[in-house]
């Protein structure tokens, strides 16, 4: 599913015009965004958990030449799925 696929879809299942769904999608997504900026975690009960993890250092192979490269410390976003997105998946 596309994000256009999700906007059509919560419009339709809300009862709202696809603009006021566009929105409402984007004022989700931007929530989820600024507070993983944050360093925050998001639980949705029911669907899942969105949380900043740290990747520590490491080192890597650059695949064309062999050579080893130093792969720097970064923070990653990660989901976590719920019980209930499991159990509708299976």
């Amino acid at each position: 599913m596309t994000k256009t696929q999700l906007v059509a879809a919560v419009a339709q299942s809300a009862g709202l015009t696809k603009a006021e769904a566009q929105r409402v999608v984007e004022a989700v997504f931007a929530s989820v965004r600024d507070a993983l900026a944050r360093g925050d975690r998001v639980t949705i009960t029911g669907f899942g958990t969105f949380e900043v993890r740290n990747r520590k250092a490491r080192t890597g192979r650059n695949p064309q030449t062999g050579e080893a490269i130093q792969i720097p410390a970064q923070r990653i976003a990660a989901f976590r799925a719920g019980k209930s997105l499991k159990d509708a998946v299976r």
